[in-house]
C-alpha cells in the first residue's frame, strides 16, 4: 500500500472563502483512494496524498470540478540532453518510463538529436527528479545549456567513435587474414598452426581487446538496459558477440567451431557503423551549427561618443553600435544614422543585398556591404532573430510527425521479439538440424559462406548469432528524425521556419491554400490614386478624410493620412473616433460628424451615395478600394486607394497551380475590387467582404468540403484563421501575433517562399517514407534469412550497420533537392 501512495499539488481557482476550501477538503476526503488532503485558501493550492492503484490524478481533478471549482494545470517544459541512447528501443524506453511518472504530462525523446523535451507539473516534480528518473532507466541526462554549442558534442562523439573503430580493426584485420579463406573457400587454415589449441587461443587473445576495450561502451549499455528489463540493440550485439566469443572457449572442450574471431569482426563492423552513423548524424545537424557560427563575436559600441570593441554578451538593448563595410551586424537593431546595402541571405535566403537607411531594421549576423551604419540595439541574447531561428529549428527537430508513431510502437517491442526469435532459432536448429541442413545444401552453390557440414551445435550458434546481430531497430528510429533535422535546417537556410515537425507532414497533403489579400498577395502599402470631390475642393475632401483617419491604424487610413501630409495639408482636430469593423470609421470634425467608409456606412447615417455609384463601380473594377466621405450629412466625394501586387505573386500562384494546389483569396474588400485583384494574379475562387471574425468560418467551410487547408496571412486579424487552418503560414514581415499563431513562418515576404515551403515539405516527407520503407523491408527480409542460417554473422552485422547508415545518408540527400520556385534563377 505504502509504495502506491503518491502526493500531488493542484492549483484550484474559484475559492473565495474558508467555506470553499473546507468544501473541497470534505469532497476529496470522501473519495475512495484519497488518504490525506490539505487545502490552502491563501495560495489556492491543494496537497493530496492518494493511492495510485485506486484513483488517478484526472479523477481527482474531475471531483473538484464537479463541486464548482477549476483546477489549473501547472505546466512547465524542460529540454534535456540524453547520453547512452544507442537505438530506437532506448528512446522508446525513456518515453514510456517518463510517461508513467506521476507529474509528467508528456515526454518526447529524439534519438537523432539525443534530446528529450518533457512537460511536467512543477508542483509535483523538480527537473532533478526527472533526471534521476531517467538514470533509473540506465541513461545519463542533463539540462540543456543554451550557451554550449552542439558542435563540440558532435566532434567529441565522432573522435571517440573513430578511436574505438580503428583499435577494433587493428586487432580484427589479422583475424580476417586466416578466417576469410575458410569462410569463403572452405580451406582448413588450422593446418597452419602447430595445434588447434594454439589457433583457438590466438582467436581469443586477438578478439579480447576488440570486445572488451573497443566494445566496452556497447556492453555497458547492454548491461544497463538488461538490468532494467528493457533490452536495446546493444543487448542484441552483446548477446551475439558473447555467445560467439564463448564458442572459442568451448572449442577447447567440445566439438564446436571457434567463432571468437567472428565475434571480433561483428564488433568491428558494429563500431564502424557507429562511427559512420555519428558522422552522418553530424552532417544532418549542420544547419544549427552553421547558424551558431554566423553570430558575430564582438561589437563596436559608442560610449560617451567614443568607439569601443566589446564582447557580444556585453551589448545591451539601447546601446548604439557601429557596423563598417564587410562587418557583421552584432545584434538586431534599428538604423539611426547612415545608409548601406546589407546582405541578408543568411536570414531570408534573399540573394540580393537589401538597402538600409534611417528607421530600417537590421538583423543580427547579416553583413554590411557598403556604407557605415549606426544602429540602436533593439534585441540581444536569446531574443534576437538568429537566436529565435535556432530555437525554432531545434524545436522542429525535436517534434515527431504522426507517421513516426507506428515506427515507435514497433521499436518499443522490437528487441524482446528479436530475442524470442533468437531463442526459437536456437531451438529449431538443435531439434531439426538435418531437416534445416537441406536448405543449406541447396544454397551452398550460390552462397560461399554456407557450410552444411558443420556440427549441429555450430550451425545453431551461427543462425542464432546472425539473428541477434542482423535485427536493427536503429534504422526505424532514425528514419524520421534525421529527415526532419535536415529538412528543418534547409528551411532555416532559405527563410522557412518550421515551428512544428508535424506541419511538414500536413503541408504535403494540402490541396487548398487560402491567401489573405493585403500584405500577402499585395505589398500592404496602399496609396491614394484618385480623388473625386463633390462641390468641394480636392484639398477639403482630403483634409476631412485624413483628419478622421489620423486616429486609425488601418493601412487604407494611413494611405489617406500620408497623402495629406505629402500635399502639406494641415489636419483638423477630431473627437469621438470610432472604428466600425467592415464598414469604415467615424469621428467629429469641426463639430460635425464625419464618415469615411463604405456605401452601407453612409446609408446607415441617412446619406444617399447613389450619385457616385457609377464612379465607385468603375474604380473597384480596376482593383481599387473606394471610400466615400461625408461630413455634416453631406456627401463630400470619394477617395480611391490601391495596393500594388508583390513582384512574384502572379508567378507564385501559377506555380502553385502546377503543383496541384487550388488557391483561394480571402479579403474584407468588396467583391468587385477583390475579383479584380484575383484576375490579376490568376485566382478564380474569391471570398470577398469577409469580416475578420468570418475568416475562421470560411476556413471551416473549406475544411468541411474534405480539403486539407493551408492559410497564408500576415495581420493580427489573420491569427485565428491561421490557427484554424490545418497549416498556418505567416509572412515574416507581418505582425508578431500572426507569426505566433502560425505553424510555418516565412522570413521573406514574397509568395515564392510559400512554393519553397511546400516543395520542402514534399521532399522531406518523401525521404521519411523512403527511410521507413527500407528500414522495415530490411528487417522483414534479413531476419528470415538469418533464421535459415543463410547469413554469416559477420555479413549480418555489416548489413545491420549499413541499414542505419543508408537511412541517415538518404536523409542527407535532401540537400540535393531544389526547393526554389522554378521561375527563380538557379
Amino acid at each position: 500500500m505504502e509504495n502506491s501512495l503518491t502526493k500531488i499539488s493542484l492549483k484550484i481557482t474559484g475559492m473565495t472563502c474558508a467555506s470553499c476550501s473546507s468544501k473541497v477538503e470534505r469532497v476529496l476526503r470522501r473519495v475512495n483512494g484519497v488518504t490525506e488532503v490539505a487545502v490552502n485558501l491563501a495560495t489556492e493550492t491543494a496537497s493530496i496524498t492518494y493511492d495510485s492503484t485506486l484513483i488517478t490524478p484526472q479523477s481527482i481533478r474531475e471531483k473538484i470540478e464537479q463541486v464548482g471549482y477549476s483546477v489549473k494545470e501547472d505546466k512547465e517544459s524542460i529540454s534535456l540532453l540524453i547520453k547512452g541512447m544507442t537505438c530506437a528501443a532506448c528512446s522508446s524506453r525513456i518515453e514510456r518510463g517518463l510517461g508513467k511518472t506521476d507529474g509528467v504530462y508528456s515526454a518526447s525523446v529524439n534519438l537523432a538529436t539525443e534530446k528529450a523535451v518533457v512537460e511536467y507539473n512543477p508542483r509535483a516534480l523538480y527537473p532533478d527528479d526527472i533526471i534521476e528518473r531517467i538514470k533509473t532507466f540506465g541513461y545519463e541526462a542533463m539540462l540543456e545549456d543554451d550557451t554550449l554549442p552542439a558542435v563540440d558534442n558532435d566532434q567529441v562523439r565522432q573522435a571517440q567513435a573513430a578511436l574505438r573503430m580503428w583499435v577494433s580493426w587493428a586487432f580484427t584485420l589479422p583475424i580476417i587474414l586466416w578466417m576469410l579463406p575458410s569462410m569463403f573457400a572452405g580451406h582448413n587454415m588450422d593446418a597452419m598452426w602447430p595445434s588447434k589449441e594454439i589457433y583457438n587461443l590466438g582467436m581469443l587473445v586477438l578478439g579480447a581487446p576488440v570486445l572488451f576495450w573497443a566494445g566496452l561502451p556497447t556492453y555497458k549499455s547492454a548491461y544497463k538496459a538488461i538490468k532494467v528489463l528493457s533490452p536495446n540493440m546493444d543487448a542484441l550485439i552483446a548477446l551475439g558477440t558473447v555467445a560467439a566469443y564463448l564458442s572459442g572457449l568451448a572449442a577447447f572442450f567440445i566439438h564446436i567451431e571457434n567463432y571468437a574471431g567472428v565475434a571480433a569482426m561483428i564488433m568491428a563492423f558494429h563500431l564502424t557503423g557507429r562511427y559512420l552513423e555519428a558522422k552522418a548524424k553530424g552532417r544532418a545537424s549542420q544547419a544549427i551549427k552553421r547558424l551558431l557560427q554566423l553570430e558575430a563575436k564582438t561589437a563596436t559600441i559608442l560610449i560617451n561618443g567614443q568607439e569601443k570593441e566589446v564582447p557580444l554578451a556585453q551589448v545591451r538593448v539601447g546601446d548604439i553600435y557601429v557596423v563598417r563595410p564587410g562587418q557583421k551586424t552584432p545584434t538586431d537593431g534599428k538604423v539611426i544614422k547612415g545608409e548601406s546595402s546589407v546582405d541578408e541571405s543568411m536570414a531570408t535566403g534573399e540573394s540580393l543585398p537589401v538597402y538600409k537607411t534611417i528607421g530600417d531594421e537590421l538583423i543580427g549576423a547579416t553583413v554590411n556591404q557598403e556604407g557605415i551604419l549606426y544602429a540602436e540595439a533593439t534585441r540581444v541574447g536569446k531574443d534576437t532573430f538568429l537566436a529565435q531561428v535556432i530555437k525554432l529549428v531545434e524545436d522542429a527537430q525535436g517534434t515527431k510527425v504522426p507517421i513516426q508513431e507506428f515506427a515507435d510502437k514497433v521499436t518499443s517491442v522490437f528487441v524482446p521479439i528479436v530475442v524470442g526469435i533468437a531463442v526459437f532459432t536456437l531451438a529449431i536448429w538443435l531439434i531439426w538440424p538435418h531437416q534445416l541442413g537441406v536448405v543449406l545444401e541447396m544454397a551452398k552453390p550460390y552462397i560461399p559462406w554456407v557450410n552444411p557440414h558443420l556440427s549441429p551445435l555450430t550451425l545453431a550458434l551461427v543462425a542464432t548469432v546472425a539473428v541477434l546481430v542482423i535485427a536493427c531497430p536503429c534504422a526505424m528510429g532514425l528514419a524520421t528524425p534525421t529527415a526532419l533535422m535536415v529538412g528543418s535546417g534547409i528551411g532555416a537556410e532559405n527563410g522557412i521556419l518550421i515551428k512544428r515537425g508535424d506541419a511538414i507532414q500536413t503541408l504535403q497533403y494540402v490541396k487548398t491554400i487560402v491567401f489573405d489579400k493585403t500584405g500577402t498577395i499585395t505589398k500592404g502599402k496602399p496609396a491614394v490614386t484618385d480623388l473625386y470631390p463633390q462641390r468641394v475642393t480636392e484639398e477639403r475632401l482630403l483634409v476631412v478624410a485624413a483628419s478622421v483617419e489620423a486616429n486609425s491604424e488601418h493601412p487604407l487610413g494611413k494611405a489617406i493620412t500620408k497623402a495629406a501630409e505629402t500635399r502639406g495639408l494641415a489636419l483638423l482636430a477630431s473627437e469621438r473616433f470610432i472604428s466600425l469593423t467592415g464598414r469604415g470609421v467615424k469621428a467629429e470634425v469641426e463639430g460635425q460628424v464625419a464618415l469615411v467608409g463604405s456605401r452601407n456606412l453612409l446609408l446607415e447615417h441617412g446619406i444617399d451615395p447613389s450619385q457616385l455609384e457609377s464612379k465607385v463601380v468603375e474604380l473597384e473594377s480596376e482593383g481599387k478600394t473606394c471610400m466615400l466621405i461625408a461630413w455634416g450629412h453631406e456627401l463630400l466625394g470619394a477617395i480611391a486607394v490601391a495596393d500594388t501586387l508583390k513582384d512574384d505573386s502572379l508567378q507564385a500562384i501559377k506555380e502553385l497551380k502546377k503543383m496541384g494546389l487550388s488557391p483561394v483569396m480571402i479579403t474584407g474588400d468588396n467583391r468587385r475590387t477583390a475579383e479584380a485583384i484575383g484576375r490579376a494574379v490568376g485566382i478564380e475562387r474569391i471570398l470577398a467582404e469577409v469580416l475578420p471574425e468570418g475568416k475562421v468560418q470560411a476556413i471551416k467551410a473549406l475544411q468541411s468540403e474534405g480539403q486539407t487547408v493551408a492559410m497564408v496571412g500576415d495581420g493580427i486579424n489573420d491569427a485565428p484563421a491561421l490557427t484554424q487552418a490545418d497549416v498556418g503560414i505567416a509572412i515574416g514581415t507581418g505582425t508578431d501575433i500572426a507569426i505566433e499563431a502560425s505553424d510555418v513562418t516565412l522570413v521573406r515576404g514574397n509568395l515564392g517562399a510559400v512554393v519553397s515551403a511546400i516543395k520542402l515539405s514534399r521532399a522531406t516527407f518523401r525521404k521519411i517514407r523512403q527511410n521507413l520503407f527500407w528500414a522495415f523491408i530490411y528487417n522483414l527480409v534479413a531476419i528470415p534469412l538469418a533464421i535459415l542460417g543463410l547469413l554469416h554473422p559477420v555479413i549480418a552485422e555489416a548489413a545491420m550497420a549499413a541499414s542505419s547508415l543508408t537511412v541517415v545518408t538518404n536523409a542527407n540527400l535532401l540537400r540535393k533537392v531544389r526547393i526554389k520556385p522554378d521561375y527563380e534563377k538557379v
